[in-house]
């Protein structure tokens, strides 16, 4: 993805353009940027790349654990709950070396290309070999995924993760010890080594306010205040985080948050399900964003978070498809609406363009990609075509795309996916990744007992 000054131009066959569909849009592409977008064109000029269907601004994933994917059926299997679960993450965790993480990521990120994402917001903290020692190149493992999403043609924000104790004044685990960097000052030395390139971008999260002192909080929340990065934060996913919070702080992990200059603009809390009214009030305030996982939420049975009330409040929503249960953003989007359909028995919370907005805009200035999400002159140039024609989108009227996209197309919709201009997906096939279920099928045999 280089920015020199080549040209192309795309016809879109319909566009959504943030409030409404319009027919005929011709969308002039200068070094991988938008240059123009022109209106009521009838049929495609001479030249042009024709995409037939309705074409978006590119997807964001704002929230993704690429190894999760390895996971995909075998903890359907049995019962349990978000804690039995966890216990067979970490054993796929154990198995990861960089060379098979980069073999799953690639083929994970191709997976999202096909899906119409465009860019990924990668929480990341498998850091080191395991039993915590470093590898010659400390950031092996973060370099393994930026060089995955640059093989399989998407946008990265790498959001390394400080990762440093098991629970509230505990030390890390077997398990976690190749998460942690020690402190929070000698997590800050390893990343600040990284590198954004054209394709990535750096940026931090605080993995749980169980899994980093309170009085660490702060160093990573400075981290990325000094270089203006995003920073993300799993929180009140689970209600014995919030118990074991208030046991050690006397407060709402939300509330420690606060305390410790972790809320903003730049934060973006993953999940935010079990809050209180006042947790709500204080990270719509702050203007700190929220990035509901509703397919992870639900498979891991979670719980239903207020992103409704949240936004009210002042939050943006982003979405993340997290575990991968499947890779789909235009679920998440449904998903996000139904969800609140079933806990209030109403309907109609969030119009189309609403949830389109929180799956494109909204969901790459979460990541740091403030230039990207739109079909305008100057944004980049990523888009992603929906079919119209399929047994799930035909028959509603074209003007009625972006509800049709987000109340029944999926991701076996998407036409094409073009980052920075080029195709990545061209007619439903990946243009770099030649055979992605192949490539999956692999990675995932490879992590195996």
């Amino acid at each position: 993805m280089t920015t020199t000054e080549w040209t192309r131009t795309y016809w879109l066959e319909h566009a959504w353009l943030g409030t409404h569909v319009e027919p005929g849009v011709a969308v002039d592409v200068r070094g991988g940027r938008i240059a123009a977008v022109r209106q009521d064109i009838p049929a495609p000029p001479p030249g042009a790349e024709i995409l037939r269907g309705l074409t978006l601004p590119g997807l964001a994933n704002a929230h993704s654990h690429a190894f999760h994917r390895a996971l995909r059926g075998t903890v359907q299997v049995g019962s349990g709950t978000f804690w039995t679960w966890r216990e067979v993450m970490y054993s796929v965790a154990d198995r990861l070396t960089p060379e098979t993480y980069h073999e799953l990521a690639r083929a994970v990120y191709a997976e999202m290309a096909l899906a119409g994402i465009t860019a990924v917001g990668e929480f990341h903290y498998v850091h080191h070999a395991p039993g915590g020692t470093p590898y010659a190149d400390p950031n092996v493992m973060g370099e393994a995924l930026i060089e995955a999403a640059a093989e399989a043609g998407i946008r990265i924000t790498l959001l390394d993760t400080c990762y440093l104790s098991s629970g509230f004044g505990e030390p890390p685990g077997a398990h976690q010890l190749r998460f942690s960097d020690g402190t929070a000052e000698s997590w800050a030395q390893r990343c600040s080594v990284l590198k954004e390139r054209d394709h990535a971008r750096i940026g931090a999260a605080v993995h749980s306010v169980r899994a980093v002192p309170a009085d660490q909080l702060a160093t990573v929340a400075r981290w990325a205040e000094e270089r203006r990065a995003p920073l993300h934060v799993h929180l009140s996913e689970q209600t014995a985080e919030n118990d074991g919070c208030r046991d050690a702080h006397g407060c709402t992990p939300a509330q420690l948050l606060a305390d410790h200059g972790v809320l903003g603009p730049r934060t973006t809390g993953v999940h935010n399900t079990h809050l209180t009214d006042e947790d709500i009030a204080l990270i719509g305030g702050s203007g700190t964003g929220t990035c509901m996982c509703p397919t992870t939420e639900r498979d891991l049975a979670d719980g239903i978070g207020p992103a409704a009330a949240l936004q009210s409040a002042g939050s943006p929503l982003s979405l993340g498809s997290d575990s991968h249960a499947v890779i789909d953003l235009l679920e998440e989007a449904r998903a996000m609406e139904l969800n609140e359909r079933l806990r209030t028995r109403t309907r109609g919370h969030w119009t189309a363009a609403a949830l389109l907005r929180a799956a494109t805009a909204d969901g790459h200035a979460a990541l740091g990609w403030d230039d990207t999400g739109s079909i305008e002159a100057g944004a980049r140039a990523d888009l992603t075509t929906i079919a119209l024609d399929s047994v799930r989108t035909a028959g509603p009227l074209p003007r009625l795309g972006a509800e049709t996209a987000v109340f029944a197309a999926t991701a076996a919709d998407v036409r094409h996916t073009i980052v920075g201009g080029r195709h990545v997906v061209r007619d439903g096939a990946h243009t770099l990744v030649p055979d992605v279920p192949e490539a999956l099928a692999r990675a995932a045999e490879a992590l195996r007992d």
